[in-house]
């Protein structure tokens, strides 16, 4: 029941992760370059589990066996857990920053005091698999009457508040771009009083749409806080480090570039809207 309300839109939303790379790689590609290169390992790891996530729900049911299908039930819940983890990682690198050298280029060690996993990013992947834990408790709420869900999202809500107050005390500890930001920008305030707003409505799952659209506001309010909170930056330099912040000037391609790029983005864009428009409208409602 739980793979089948994800059925038609797990590898559909998977287009939006080839969108955000060919935005990239087209807008902004020294950023490209150096991050995908600094971050090659994660990368890989990232890559490797939607690859674990996609052939668990392809292969689980090829064979009747008391041990075949656990088995890949297992894979699909721990590849997709640990694919939140390393995406809420990657957020926390970028916010507190990377060594970059006078070239750009910037290498991390898997684990250290500064590495791709280090205390910081680890309350950010945590956080993060308890966000996306609590979205998807509201999903499974919203199109099954499974009797588990009103369990994993109390716990998944409390999680998911607890860490937001420790990673949003953390960030704007470790990364001074953020208070100076708010200081200067009073206005982006506003960004994080929606993900409040959207995490307390999130809390009663019984009002199962209103529930579902808090979470989609946290989610995407968090995201612009973030944004907001290292702007005009897109990749800092630590401080001391010698090197020069990525920004969203000195990484995006000329202005020819740009355009010709935007003329094909823009209907591209639309396309995908309107394959997601039709697909959650078209399996709106609950599975029988």
């Amino acid at each position: 029941m739980l793979l089948a309300s994800i059925g038609p839109f797990w590898d559909a939303n998977e287009v939006w992760l080839l969108a955000s790379g060919g935005t990239i790689y087209f807008a902004f590609p020294a950023l490209y370059a150096s991050s995908f290169s600094g971050f090659y390992l994660p990368l890989m790891i990232v890559l490797w589990l939607l690859i674990l996530r996609g052939i668990a729900i392809e292969f689980r049911n090829h064979i009747e066996s008391a041990v075949w299908t656990p088995l890949w039930d297992v894979v699909f819940s721990g590849a997709s857990a640990l694919l939140a983890i390393f995406l809420g990682a990657a957020i926390g690198n970028v916010v507190r920053g990377v060594p970059l050298d006078h070239e750009g280029e910037f290498f991390l060690p898997l684990w250290g005091e500064v590495g791709i996993l280090d205390p910081y990013t680890i309350a950010t992947g945590l956080f993060a698999l308890a966000a996306l834990t609590l979205h998807g408790a509201l999903w499974v709420n919203l199109k099954t009457d499974l009797p588990i869900r009103g369990a994993i999202t109390t716990w998944a809500w409390r999680a998911t508040a607890l860490l937001t107050t420790l990673v949003t005390w953390a960030t704007f500890r470790v990364q001074p771009l953020v208070p100076f930001s708010f200081a200067v920008r009073p206005w982006g305030f506003c960004f994080p009083a929606i993900a409040v707003l959207g995490l307390l409505a999130a809390y009663d799952p019984k009002k199962e749409q209103r529930a579902f659209a808090g979470s989609c506001a946290f989610l995407i309010a968090m995201m612009a806080s973030v944004a907001f909170g290292i702007y005009p930056n897109v990749l800092p330099s630590l401080a001391g480090n010698g090197g020069s912040s990525l920004t969203i000037y000195n990484t995006a391609t000329g202005s020819y570039g740009l355009g010709v790029g935007l003329a094909w983005w823009l209907p591209g864009m639309l396309l995908a809207t309107g394959y997601a428009f039709f697909l959650y409208r078209r399996f709106t409602g609950k599975l029988e």
